[in-house]
């Protein structure tokens, strides 16, 4: 009965809000609450829906400074540099775009923080996918896919726990898994390339002058079947191509925006709150913090919390200054932290009442006796729902245990079964339980229904081609 209810409860979730009948933080708090009812364990409601919290707590903690912290940083120009590269290599080409976007978030990923990677990538591509017309979820979709393909790393969290479920070494399950990873990453690329020439058929291949400048009269023309469009600046002249047409409705607002608030906004050069002078300290300091996070030093949640107050206070001395800065990123931080909260009351219910252990119980029971030799494989599969549906603490300390030890009983070693489970996390970053993917979709303003809708198809897909990979070259 409570592994029927809790695929029904997840169902009903799933298809609120993709329907957007609901909203993602009403259906996280009212549907399990109903079910909690439904199962007869109301009364309990209460204790599930604070030990939720109680778990989820120092990540909202983590996620608000971390908010806090990198927007300081994006604020004072510390990204300027690298997002001016990303940008000069797009120009206005939608394909160039959306493989930047790809790009872009795999190299940041490399610290390990989904929320941090979500919001480098939106806050250097959002301006352009909105001044080019261009699908916002052509951008979430491909970030949190290559994210996910990168959230492998040891230091990235899935990696080190099923290295402690099955104690195993993690080197022993990542190294041997970079050539799999490898072809997801690429596979990653390809798809962004694809999903590019898409949104360059629907909009036009368009040249972009001056790209980073402050534009108060920006006309971008589209291109008729494919051909050429130009740009025209303020006293600029006129660019070179020969087709005409109109501008996308997104484009167009974007163009409004533009020309209501003095030019190109998201990266502009001379923003008040750029600090120049203070370039190497922010730096230094982001390589501190990402180094100590990395080595564990302290708890995530205190290093940001730190983080965020001393370049709060180095950055902007003046309290009034302290004060707008945190205020321009106060809309980001209740969103996501509204969200995590939310969350706790899906994940307290669907672990307090039991539905995940006999959700995962009933998956692991209905494996075929003969398919214990290729429980690797098996493994492999079965991590792209349950990561999906579950958090990555209960797959790997729940879930995974039973899955080795029934692999063992065949002589399947442990670490093959530990490989084959981190190859779901390209569709887990996408999940509704995973709290970086509200900083994604909430700074992007996509509905989390239209995220979802559009990026696990891809995401599965990324996860199989690594799956394949791994069997391929004898790793799984």
């Amino acid at each position: 009965m409570l592994t029927v209810l809790g695929f029904a409860m997840i169902a009903t979730f799933l298809v609120l809000i993709m329907t957007k009948k609901m909203s993602p933080i009403a259906a996280l708090v009212l549907i399990p609450a109903l079910f909690c009812v439904a199962v007869g364990q109301g009364a309990q409601l209460g204790d599930y829906v604070i030990d939720g919290v109680e778990k989820l707590a120092p990540t909202a903690a983590m996620l608000m400074f971390a908010i806090v912290y990198f927007g300081v940083m994006i604020d004072v120009g510390l990204f300027d540099p690298i997002v001016r590269g990303i940008l000069r290599f797009c120009k206005a080409d939608p394909v160039r775009v959306v493989v930047g976007t790809a790009v872009l978030a795999a190299i940041v990923s490399l610290d390990g923080d989904g929320s941090t990677t979500f919001m480098i990538t939106v806050s250097a591509m959002y301006p352009l996918y909105k001044r080019l017309g261009m699908s916002l979820v052509v951008m979430t979709g491909v970030a949190a896919t290559a994210n996910g393909v990168m959230n492998t790393l040891p230091w990235g969290g899935p990696t080190a726990r099923a290295a402690t479920a099955l104690k195993v070494d993690a080197a022993d399950i990542f190294v041997p898994m970079i050539p799999a990873l490898g072809v997801g990453l690429l596979f990653v690329f390809a798809l962004a390339y694809v999903l590019g020439r898409r949104e360059r058929k629907r909009i036009g291949y368009l040249t972009l002058d001056e790209v980073l400048e402050p534009q108060t009269e920006t006309v971008l023309v589209k291109a008729g079947g494919g051909g050429t469009g130009a740009v025209k600046g303020a006293g600029s002249g006129s660019g070179s191509g020969t087709g005409t047409g109109s501008l996308p409705p997104e484009a167009a607002d974007a163009a409004a925006d533009d020309a209501a608030g003095g030019g190109f906004q998201g990266l502009d050069p001379n923003r008040s709150t750029l600090r120049p002078k203070l370039y190497w300290f922010n730096a230094g300091l982001t390589v501190a913090l990402l180094s100590a996070m990395i080595l564990e030093l302290l708890p995530i949640p205190v290093l940001f919390l730190l983080g965020a107050a001393l370049a709060l206070t180095v950055n902007y001395p003046n309290m009034a200054d302290q004060k707008a800065r945190i205020a321009s990123h106060a809309e980001n931080v209740l969103n996501v932290a509204g969200m995590v909260f939310a969350a706790a009351v899906f994940t307290g219910v669907l672990t307090g009442t039991g539905m995940v252990k006999h959700m995962a119980d009933w998956l692991v029971g209905a494996i075929p006796e003969g398919m214990g030799p290729h429980m690797a494989l098996v493994t492999g599969v079965l991590s792209l729902p349950l990561t999906y549906f579950m958090s990555n603490d209960g797959f790997y300390f729940g879930v995974l245990p039973v899955l080795a030890e029934a692999g063992a009983a065949h002589g399947v070693s442990p670490l093959e079964i530990a490989r084959a489970s981190i190859v779901g996390q390209a569709l887990h970053m996408s999940s509704p339980l995973v709290p970086a993917v509200y900083v994604l979709v909430g700074m992007a303003k996509v509905e989390f229904g239209d995220h979802t809708r559009f990026t696990v198809k891809w995401a599965a897909l990324t996860s199989l081609v690594v799956l394949g990979a791994g069997i391929l070259f004898g790793i799984i």
